[in-house]
């Protein structure tokens, strides 16, 4: 008999179990009965294993069914949820080996309780049909988990940029990098790259860049700026080095195929930032940074300057370097895109280490607070550009409490003119959880200059009476205060 799929396995394996247990056999009588071991019927009902010809005839003897009903694919309507879970490839395409975890382990789960698990798949692909999730939303959420797992850091990345690095001389100025990358990629890959390349396509005008593989060709969009254009060709280079086959032909990812492809596409950003800001002395200069008595945004910007770097460039290197060098382990980055014309604000990135943090993505078509700083220096920098103010970019601190919580946070936030769409403005905020640890690393955190804002998670859910800056009602506030009102009436007229 041909090798089983795993599908074939599981499935072959649920049905030995269910039939099994539905006659009131242990697993020894089941071994009298077919002359298998315990230990060998154990494997099959877990999916280990697919018996031969012979065995599946002594199994359905002994289940007293037809060796066709044994062996079909179709398994019992109290089953159906777990077989429409592995027929969607779900169990494959989830990176169970990434976070330590077996899969026979979480076949075993299935195969202990097939209705209760069953009855959570349902419910959970039930939702993914309600809210319209794809399979990108899961890619990406587990890549979120992936990264948090290992506080974004990861030292084989370090190491292959720093040796790439002294290997080939690199000097700081994306001018003088953005050739030796240039260079780099057509010496030793083989690449043909085409600096407008894009230009004769005009629905292409929002990538960066396309790879287009049987003729190593790297077409660039012509408007980028030199950051992003060497930015580019450091992500290149990190496919190339680090072996990384299973990737998207596009700067961005239109459309996911597989976690490796998202995974792929995080690593090769990663070497790029490492390549362009390296760590030791980044890590110094933050250092000094954080030594500083007061606050100085300017003193910030230089720093990004320094590396000729972009604002998520930048960001991305401090969520690097942070949790690992400096012991603030408890953060979030959120960046945000603002629509002026529309007046929406739309969390597009968001990393959090150590646990969800209070200001996060909540996809419910409510509106951010207001009052975060992310949303808050958007607005800022609209109003200087309405007014005919050249902004290249705004930075500013503020300590942002959450009203019924103990949470505070330092929020560093910049915000910019969007690129290549300058009709849309984009933020980027680091946020650090206060508490004793980050007093001590941070001399500058009770500095005065440094505003201090209450701030809760959207107005919907916000019950603050003055608030100045509040784009929509407290709906959700008030709806749980009518149900509690009703609960109280309903508690005293049933007590009276």
């Amino acid at each position: 008999m041909s090798a089983k799929t795993q599908y074939e396995r599981i499935i072959f394996g649920l049905k030995v179990k269910q039939l099994r247990q539905g006659k009131g056999l242990s697993f020894s009588d089941l071994s009298k009965e077919t002359q298998m071991s315990v230990s060998y019927l154990n494997e099959i009902e877990k999916g280990k294993k697919y018996p031969k010809e012979d065995k599946i005839r002594a199994l359905a003897q002994a289940l007293e069914v037809e060796e066709a009903e044994l062996v079909s694919p179709m398994l019992s309507k109290n089953l159906e949820p777990v077989a429409e879970l592995l027929q969607s490839n779900f169990l494959n395409e989830l990176p169970l080996d990434l976070f330590g975890i077996e899969l026979v382990k979480v076949v075993e789960i299935i195969a202990n309780a097939p209705l209760k698990v069953g009855a959570f798949i349902s419910t959970l692909l039930e939702l993914s049909r309600n809210y319209a999730l794809r399979e990108e939303h899961f890619y990406f959420g587990a890549l979120r988990s992936y990264l948090e797992l290992h506080n974004n850091y990861f030292e084989d990345i370090e190491q292959a940029a720093l040796r790439f690095r002294q290997q080939h001389g690199l000097t700081f100025g994306q001018s003088a990098l953005q050739g030796q990358l240039h260079d780099a990629l057509e010496r030793q890959f083989g690449y043909h790259i085409e600096e407008s390349g894009l230009d004769q396509y005009p629905d292409l005008q929002h990538l960066r860049a396309i790879f287009v593989p049987r003729r190593k060709r790297l077409l660039l969009n012509s408007t980028l700026t030199p950051i992003q254009k060497s930015f580019q060709l450091g992500k290149e280079l990190g496919f190339q080095l680090l072996h990384l086959d299973d990737r998207a032909n596009t700067s961005s990812l239109l459309r996911v195929r597989s976690f490796e492809e998202v995974l792929s596409h995080s690593k090769a950003t990663y070497f790029s930032v490492a390549l362009h800001i390296p760590l030791e002395e980044f890590v110094a200069d933050m250092r000094a940074f954080f030594d500083r008595e007061r606050w100085d945004g300017e003193a910030m910007m230089a720093i990004m300057k320094k590396y000729e770097a972009t604002p998520e460039m930048f960001y991305h290197r401090l969520t690097n370097v942070l949790p690992k060098y400096f012991g603030m382990e408890k953060l979030f980055f959120l960046r945000f895109l603002h629509d002026p014309e529309y007046g929406t604000f739309e969390v597009d990135k968001e990393l959090h280490l150590s646990h969800l943090h209070q200001p996060h993505g909540n996809g419910l078509s409510e509106h951010y607070c207001r009052r975060w700083v992310s949303v808050s220096l958007l607005n800022d920098l609209h109003d200087m550009q309405q007014a005919g103010t050249f902004v290249n970019g705004l930075m500013r601190a503020q300590r942002s409490h959450y009203i019924g919580t103990t949470d505070e946070y330092l929020c560093l936030t910049l915000a910019r003119p969007g690129y290549p769409a300058p009709n849309r403005n984009v933020s980027v905020t680091l946020g650090l959880l206060i508490n004793e640890d980050l007093r001590q690393r941070i001399r500058f955190l009770d500095d005065p200059a440094i505003q201090l804002r209450e701030v809760n998670k959207t107005c919907e859910r916000c019950a603050l009476t003055d608030c100045v800056e509040r784009a929509a009602p407290p709906l959700v506030v008030e709806k749980r205060e009518r149900w509690q009102h009703i609960q109280r009436q309903l508690a005293a007229l049933t007590e009276g």
